[in-house]
């Protein structure tokens, strides 16, 4: 089967570091679904707007040259451990597919681009590509009785953030807040933990650079 791309998301990270781990961890962080020009059209999105949430299937376009591995290590389990790849949420696979849950927010149209979907919640690396859209269904999609294999043993915590208002300065008010929500998740792989290490990442148009010691971030600079 041959799949072809009928989307792609415009979002403020140009390279994955930073990126949040999953979709609906930082719910404010928003990116811009435009079409291809031959799906781009009023009929094929045509009552999506009665729907909250969509599911997006995407494609790791950063890993395409990554080899297929029966297993993974994932990050949060400390970068050692090897699990089954159908186990985990890992880039490395067979096809190099993802899905997330994103909210939307509203559908726009540029003369430009056309019908744009307007959506939240992303993790996805800016022009990522999009190969199908589905409507969350609250009633068959949830369910109540699931349980989160080896995630539910992960200990999540949030970081400290702490960062001059002036540093923020250059961002707007919303980019301010969604990028010390990003922050507050640790963007580090979990195995790295050095407190004399200056991370960084591109964010908005801008270059963030942090510390971490024990369980509080400090921005540096904000370039």
């Amino acid at each position: 089967m041959e799949i072809e791309k009928i989307a792609q998301i415009k979002t403020d990270f140009p390279t994955k570091f930073g990126i949040p781990r999953q979709s609906g961890i930082v719910k404010r962080l928003r990116g811009k679904i435009i079409f291809e020009p031959k799906y781009n059209s009023a009929d094929a999105i045509r009552g999506i707007e009665g729907f909250s949430h969509l599911w997006i299937v995407w494609g790791f376009s950063e890993n395409e040259s990554a080899k297929y591995n029966a297993t993974v290590r994932p990050p949060r389990l400390g970068g050692n451990t090897r699990i089954g790849v159908f186990a985990s949420r890992s880039p490395f696979r067979p096809n190099g597919l993802g899905l997330s849950l994103v909210k939307l927010e509203k559908i726009e149209k540029s003369d430009k681009h056309g019908h744009i979907l307007v959506v939240s919640g992303v993790d996805m690396v800016d022009a990522t590509p999009i190969y199908d859209i589905k409507p969350y269904l609250p009633g068959t999609d949830y369910a109540e009785d699931a349980v989160g294999g080896f995630a539910e043993k992960i200990d999540e915590y949030r970081l400290e953030v702490k960062c001059d208002r002036k540093l923020l300065s250059v961002l707007d008010e919303e980019r301010a807040q969604i990028l010390l929500d990003i922050l507050a998740e640790d963007p580090r792989p979990s195995y790295i933990d050095d407190p004399d290490r200056v991370y960084g990442f591109p964010y908005a148009g801008h270059e963030i650079k942090f510390k971490v010691e024990e369980k509080c971030l400090t921005v540096i600079s904000i370039e």
